[in-house]
Formats: C-alpha cells, sequence, structure tokens
C-alpha cells in the first residue's frame, strides 16, 4: 500500500529514533569550523522538532533513513529547510550535536567525536570511499559503518581504556610483587677502590618466593580481608557479651562433657568430676544472663554452642544451685582434713613453746645479761620483756664491732649445754672444748625442737576462723535448697536423696571441727598471756609469738654456723 509520496507505506514515515541514529553517524570524523557547527546544531535541533507522531505522518525528513534490509533510497527533496546546505568539497560535514536523554535535549557544546564501535581509522586517513561497502551501509561517504544491533541507540560508544600503571618491582607473569613485613637494616655504601665481601658473593642463592610471602607477607591485606569477611556476616545474636562468651568458651575446654551428661547428673546428683564441677561453678551465667537465656524464643541454631550449653542446662531447675552444693559435698572432706591438721599443728606449736628447756634457758641467759647491761638505769631489774627482745640481741655489737650481744649469749650456752650432754655419757671424761662443741650441736638443735612454731607462724588463724565459717555457711545453704527448694517436687527425689544423708554427715563433722577451734584459740591466748603475761589489748596476730620466734630461731641458727666455722 502506498502514500501520496509514492512511496510504501513501511518505508514513507522512517522511525524517528532510526531517524536520529542515521544524522548522527553521517558525519566524518573530521573537524569542521564553528560556523558550520551551529548551522549543523539548530538545523538538526529544527528538523527533530518537525516530527509529530501519525496520524498524519510527518512529510520524511531530508535524512536518509536506512531500513533493515539491503535496499537504498534517494533522499528525499520536499524538505530543503530541514538540512544544513551541502558543504564545498574540501571541509567535510560538521558532527553531529550531543544529544541527551530521552527528551533530545542539546544543552552544551558538542563533544569530539567518539571512536566508531566497528571499524577505527586512524586520524591520518579518511574513511574509504568504496562500493564495496556491507549492505547495511547506506552509499553516502560520510558516515562510518555501524555494528548491527546499535541503530536505535542514541548514545556514543564508551571512551577507550586507559592504560594501567605498571609496578617497577614484578614476578612471575610480570605481576607486581606482594609486599611483605619490613627488615630494618643499615645498608652500606659501595667502595669501588677497595675489595669488599660482597664482591665475592657467588650469586648462587635462588629465593623461594612461595615461601618467604607466606611467612613474611603483609598482614595490612589480609586484614583487610577479614575485616570486610567480618563486615559481610551477618551478625549473630548472642546473650551474652563477647567478651564474657569468650572467657567461658576458654573454660568449657575442661568439661569434656556433654549438656546431656550434665543434666543427667544434676538430676542424680553424682556423676561429675571435682574439675567438671569447678568448671561449671566459675561458667555459671548471672541472674541476668539466666533471664535472658530462659526467656529466648528464637532459633536456637543462631546461639553460640557455649549459649545452647547453658540454655539446656537452665531446663533443670535450680541447675547452678545443684552444681555448687555438689562441689560443696566433693570438697568437704579435704577442707575439714585440712582443717584439723592446722588445729593440731598449733596445739603441737604451743606445747613446744611451753616445754621447751633449751628455749627457756635462752630466756634466762638473756634476762640476766640485759639486767647486767641495764644497771644503774630504769631499764634494770627487769623481771621478765617481750620476745620481740630477741630479735634486738643480733643488733648489739662488742667493741671488737664483729660479736654481738647474741654471739655472747649462746657461748655462754654453750659450755653449761655441753656438761650436761657430757654427764649422760657415763665414764667418758671429755675437755673444755669438747664441751663447747657438744654445746654447739645442742643450741643448733633446737630449730627442729621447734619445728612446729615455725610451720604455726605461716598460719593466718583469722583466715582459718574465716574458713571454718564459710564452710558452716555452705552447709546452710545445702540444706536450704534440700529441704525448701526441691522437697515439693517428686522429681528432684534422686538428688534430694543422696544430699541429705551426707547433709547429716556433715552437721556431725562440723559440730566437732568448731569444737577443735573453740579449743585451739584457747591454747594460744593462754600461751601468749604465758610469755607477755594478761594481754589486754586485743593484737591484731593472735599468733604474732609464733612468728617472733620462728625469725629468732633463724638468726640463731645463722650464729651457731658462724661460730662452728670459728
Amino acid at each position: 500500500m502506498a502514500n501520496s509520496t509514492g512511496l510504501p507505506m513501511n518505508l514513507a514515515t522512517p522511525d524517528i529514533s532510526s531517524t536520529q541514529d542515521s544524522s548522527l553517524t553521517q558525519c566524518p570524523q573530521t573537524p569542521c569550523n564553528n560556523k558550520q557547527e551551529k548551522q549543523t546544531f539548530e538545523s538538526s535541533s529544527d528538523c527533530q522538532k518537525s516530527f509529530k507522531p501519525p496520524p498524519p505522518p510527518p512529510p520524511p525528513p531530508s535524512v536518509t533513513s536506512f531500513p533493515s534490509s539491503s535496499q537504498t533510497f534517494p533522499i528525499s527533496s520536499n524538505t530543503p529547510s530541514c538540512i544544513p546546505p551541502p558543504p564545498p568539497p574540501p571541509p567535510p560535514p560538521c558532527p553531529p550535536p550531543r544529544l541527551k536523554g530521552k527528551n533530545n535535549s542539546t544543552k552544551g557544546p558538542p563533544i569530539p567525536p567518539p571512536p566508531p564501535y566497528v571499524t577505527y581509522f586512524p586520524s591520518s586517513q579518511t574513511p574509504p570511499k568504496s562500493s564495496k561497502a556491507p549492505s547495511s551501509i547506506p552509499p553516502p561517504p560520510c558516515p562510518p559503518p555501524l555494528s548491527k544491533g546499535n541503530s536505535n541507540s542514541a548514545k556514543g560508544p564508551p571512551p577507550p581504556p586507559s592504560r594501567l600503571p605498571q609496578s617497577t618491582s614484578l614476578g612471575k607473569h610480570a605481576a607486581p610483587l606482594p609486599k611483605l613485613k619490613p627488615f630494618h637494616w643499615d645498608k652500606v655504601k659501595a667502595a669501588p677502590d677497595q675489595p669488599m665481601v660482597w664482591d665475592m658473593l657467588p650469586h648462587s642463592f635462588r629465593l623461594d618466593e612461595e615461601m618467604i610471602e607466606s611467612l613474611f607477607g603483609d598482614n595490612l591485606k589480609n586484614s583487610m580481608k577479614s575485616d570486610e569477611a567480618k563486615k559481610k556476616t551477618p551478625p549473630s545474636k548472642h546473650v551474652f557479651e563477647p567478651k564474657r562468651l569468650q572467657n567461658i568458651s576458654i573454660v568449657s575446654k575442661a568439661l569434656n562433657v556433654t549438656a546431656e551428661e550434665v543434666c543427667k547428673a544434676l538430676i542424680q546428683g553424682k556423676g561429675l568430676g571435682l574439675q567438671q564441677l569447678e568448671a561449671l561453678v566459675k561458667m555459671a551465667p548471672t541472674k541476668e544472663e539466666e533471664a535472658k537465656l530462659s526467656s529466648y524464643e528464637g532459633n536456637i541454631n543462631e546461639l553460640e554452642s557455649v549459649e545452647k550449653f547453658f540454655k539446656e542446662i537452665l531446663e533443670i531447675p535450680f541447675a547452678f544451685l545443684r552444681v555448687e552444693a555438689m562441689l560443696y559435698r566433693e570438697t568437704f572432706e579435704d577442707e575439714v582434713v585440712q582443717f584439723r591438721k592446722s588445729f593440731s599443728m598449733l596445739e603441737e606449736a604451743c606445747k613446744e613453746l611451753r616445754s621447751s628447756r633449751l628455749f627457756l634457758k635462752l630466756l634466762e641467759a638473756v634476762l640476766k645479761t640485759g639486767n647486767r647491761m641495764n644497771v644503774g638505769t630504769s631499764r634494770g631489774g627487769a623481771r621478765a620483756f617481750k620476745l620481740d627482745t630477741l630479735l634486738k640481741l643480733a643488733h648489739v655489737k662488742g667493741t671488737d664491732g664483729k660479736t654481738t650481744l647474741l654471739h655472747f649469749v649462746v657461748q655462754e650456752i654453750l659450755l653449761s649445754e655441753g656438761i650436761r650432754v657430757s654427764d649422760s655419757i657415763m665414764g667418758v671424761e671429755q675437755s673444755k672444748e669438747d664441751y663447747r662443741r657438744m654445746g654447739l650441736d645442742r643450741v643448733s638443735g633446737l630449730s627442729t625442737e621447734l619445728s612446729n612454731v615455725k610451720e604455726t607462724a605461716t598460719i593466718d588463724l583469722n583466715v582459718l576462723a574465716s574458713s571454718v565459717s564459710t564452710l558452716s555457711d555452705g552447709l546452710a545453704k545445702l540444706q536450704h535448697l534440700v529441704q525448701k527448694d526441691l522437697c515439693m517436687d517428686e522429681q528432684n527425689g534422686n538428688f534430694v536423696n543422696s544430699m541429705r544423708s551426707f547433709i547429716n554427715y556433715a552437721e556431725k563433722i562440723l559440730k566437732d571441727l568448731q569444737g577443735e577451734e573453740d579449743r585451739v584459740l584457747t591454747h594460744v591466748k593462754e600461751i601468749t598471756e604465758y610469755f607477755h603475761g594478761d594481754v589486754s589489748k586485743h593484737e591484731d596476730n593472735p599468733l604474732r609469738i609464733f612468728v617472733i620466734v620462728r625469725e629468732f630461731l633463724g638468726i640463731l641458727d645463722h650464729v651457731c654456723k658462724e661460730l662452728r666455722s670459728s
């Protein structure tokens, strides 16, 4: 079917977008003057504004329309106002105007012609005028060839790719060498006039690049990658704080037991060892954490393994109170044995100080020596002295600058103690030096005689009494758990029964232990009054008298060694 122009209907009204593309590609890549650019720009804009959608179809513009087939059609001469006048032969037509967006706005100056899509002509050449052009390319000489499938695109081609900067240090396949950790050293300048060891290097060493990169690679990129991975990883839902979760995870390694096994042990009241119970007590969640875990209703797989572990354990009523009760029962015997050992040591130390004949003789020698030195003063005529005085004997030196008051007292005791030992040996006569030697052996053995006194000096009686009180409080807490918290539920029968028998045993042991404690404290008070008289003022350390004797025995041993070597 044909219209009034005599052309077929499908060819008389070309598509606007196709027309625009054809007009954009008809200008060669040679520049033109500014005047011709302006004329071309205005004529093209007027031509584009003259098109209106049918009906009725607008007259065909004065541009060549290229159908999809290889057939070509002449340019219509009915619209001479829509095209610029033909350029003279020397200067070619100007480049097409710049189009933006869908509204074909033409703001801004025209840009330089972009490189063609398919065929690129160097700047020193012009497009060849050949009749052997492809059938899809129109015969006019100015437009460069178009690639198929881009006839509806009004955008220019992308700019040519830019060159990548090359690195000065290249590895395999001309790739930049990865950065390693810095190695700080002092470089030596070459000395061309003097032979150096560096000139003798055989240059036979081959560096293992893969090994050095794996060992000493710069961690900056790795840390950046790990940071990016952390950012990309979706945050998991935690009930515990991250630091708290990390600490609990470390302690949990000592458990070596599943949550199911722990739950079974808590129900039965047995089945967990000492180390496992201690680890569970250290890991015990706070009340706030318990509330969060108990009220958590989300996907349990989103929790950490430790949080899942605790959530399962908390299904048991009073779970961690049961753990504390089982730990108390597990450590009860050891603590009782330790308390009784300390109480026994204190009793023996009191007996040693009261019954030591040699220690009493030392006190007598010190008292007589001190009164002799203090004759005529208010300090003379003393009937007793505090045991702190024993520590001052080594600080009083004689006229020779070597012999101390303690040396003098010990030498006076040696002869009498030697004679006493000699009298026990029937029918043997000894010289004076033999008496002194035997006496020195006897005095130097005082530390062994008062061994419990030295051990007792390491005990803190206040801490000992507090520990006994803590043990008693633990039993009271266990009784409350068994008799009130768990007694109403039949499901807790196994745990309650196992604990009740232990409670009866522990009550009797604690009663005896408290009796021993009271008896020992009485002995300590008596021995303090035995040496220092009526102590009206409470001392900070009730066992200070044992500390003083221990320090004095150390000084006495040192003096005995000096006398033996001389």
